[in-house]
């Protein structure tokens, strides 16, 4: 039942109006799951109309009705956890493990936001004059496009619609055409749970810039919510800014991982395999250029590769894996020639370096030392199992090393001198940072970049205010 085959608009589960579909391959293997619609401008604007429609009774809801909605549908991906985390190893390729922690991850919005959709307050304001009274109201800014990447499908879904939702918006929603039976699938529990008709729309398509264009040109979408490249959420912010709309851009990364020479080691080479090779390096807050101060680069070097040489390439279904496949042969042949790139230029390679027997989309976990700042694999978003290992003398060195890049996203260090840290994580110029940790994503804290990695912040009380507008009311009594 979760795994659906149609697009879901208005309530209804609807095929293309050209009868066109695309195929979903299993990156593992290769072989097809099964085809969506193909759908483009038309079905976008009927689904923006149904949202628009849905709008006007879905705002007027009380929070705590909005709530209820939304802890249903939590429950229900709860109780689907197994079914949704194999669907999603499916089409995406990370492991079974991983992909159930997405699932429980996704859910924890829904749940946050049902709770958040109660605590959307105003003000009121001491007036100007005697007889001023002064209040602020905020009220949910219309019909919300979200348009969603394949690395993390599910939860990249929930973390924009929860708190949407919550403050009163309604949804249409583009997932990425490598991945959309696991945005589907959360259709068909949203549908269980009873949300009205219109409130949750779900384009699929493989022609992305159509859809794309009609959510951002459309005058009747008022927010544009987006994660993936900045190469593209440049390209939506200018076709946004014809009507003004209300943007979330989160986009690439260039994460930094730093230890220094009083840092615990151990520690620090756990945080750096899960910060570097979860869902096979492909998430935007990965790392992707580990520092190691001169001292302790030896020892943190052959403990990292020991470590590293531990991962288990393999079907994301094998309950051992720890590294799945990329998305696909495009993935690869980009990892391949930054690699090689990497060597011809100096780098020295310590393991991996290639494809893995397994299949043409499995590519071993990679490590690279004597890496330069001058080096092409430096300078991009690997998205793939490649560690690229620099070392440093002192902490001003690192700091200018680490910020010298356009993103500004995640970084991570570790050490254990008070000082140093304080000055440390302000001096990163990052929207997040991770002290003696390699995971930073929660529900409870705000998710987001500075510089080209994006605008605005996704979870936490500050994420529903992207879905509110502030309106100020000044009576005259």
């Amino acid at each position: 039942m979760l795994l659906k085959d149609k697009s879901f608009i208005n309530g209804l589960w609807v095929n293309a109006f050209s009868s066109d579909r695309f195929d979903i391959v299993n990156p593992a293997n290769q072989l097809v799951i099964g085809s969506v619609p193909d759908m483009k401008t038309t079905e976008t604007k009927d689904a923006i109309e149904a949202a628009h429609c849905a709008f006007k009774k879905w705002k007027n809801y009380s929070a705590t009705e909005r709530a209820s909605y939304l802890k249903k549908w939590h429950q229900l991906i709860l109780d689907n956890i197994e079914d949704l985390a194999k669907i999603l190893t499916i089409e995406q390729g990370k492991p079974l493990a991983e992909a159930k922690g997405e699932i429980l991850y996704g859910a924890s919005f829904i749940e946050w936001f049902a709770e958040e959709a109660r605590r959307v307050y105003g003000d009121v304001i001491p007036g100007h004059t005697r007889d001023s009274r002064i209040i602020v109201l905020k009220q949910p800014i219309g019909v919300v496009g979200a348009i969603t990447p394949w690395n993390f499908p599910n939860a990249m879904i929930t973390r924009k619609v929860a708190p949407a939702l919550a403050a009163g918006c309604t949804v249409v929603i583009k997932p990425s055409e490598l991945t959309p039976f696991s945005a589907l699938a959360l259709a068909q529990l949203a549908e269980e749970a009873g949300f009205p008709k219109g409130v949750i729309n779900i384009v699929t398509s493989k022609s992305p810039i159509s859809v794309g264009s009609e959510l951002t040109t459309n005058p009747l979408v008022k927010k544009i919510s987006f994660t993936g490249s900045t190469r593209v959420g440049k390209l939506l912010m200018q076709q946004c800014a014809a009507s003004v709309k209300k943007v979330s851009m989160e986009l690439g990364g260039n994460a930094p991982f730093i230890v220094f020479n009083d840092a615990d080691i151990d520690k620090a080479v756990v945080g750096a395999i899960a910060s570097k090779y979860r869902n096979a390096g492909q998430t935007c807050v990965c790392t992707n250029r580990i520092f190691v101060q001169s001292k302790v680069a030896n020892e943190f070097i052959e403990k990292y590769t020991k470590a590293v040489k531990k991962l288990k390439v393999a079907d994301g279904l094998d309950s051992e894996c720890t590294i799945g496949p990329l998305i696909n042969k495009e993935a690869v042949t980009k990892v391949e020639k930054l690699v090689d790139s990497a060597i011809n230029e100096g780098a020295s390679l310590v393991i991996g370096g290639k494809k893995n027997e397994l299949g043409d989309l499995f590519y071993e976990p990679t490590i690279l030392t004597n890496v330069t700042t001058s080096m092409e694999i430096a300078n991009a978003e690997i998205f793939g199992p490649i560690s690229t290992l620099f070392q440093f003398e002192t902490e001003q060195e690192v700091i200018q090393m680490a910020n010298d890049t356009p993103y500004g996203l995640a970084s991570y260090f570790y050490g254990n001198n008070m000082s140093q840290i304080w000055r440390v994580a302000e001096a990163l110029e990052y929207g997040m940072v991770g002290v003696n940790t390699g995971s930073i994503s929660t529900t409870v804290a705000p998710f987001g970049g500075i510089k080209e990695s994006g605008i605005g912040r996704e979870g936490s009380k500050y994420g529903i205010d992207e879905y509110v507008v502030t309106k100020y009311i000044n009576f005259s009594i």
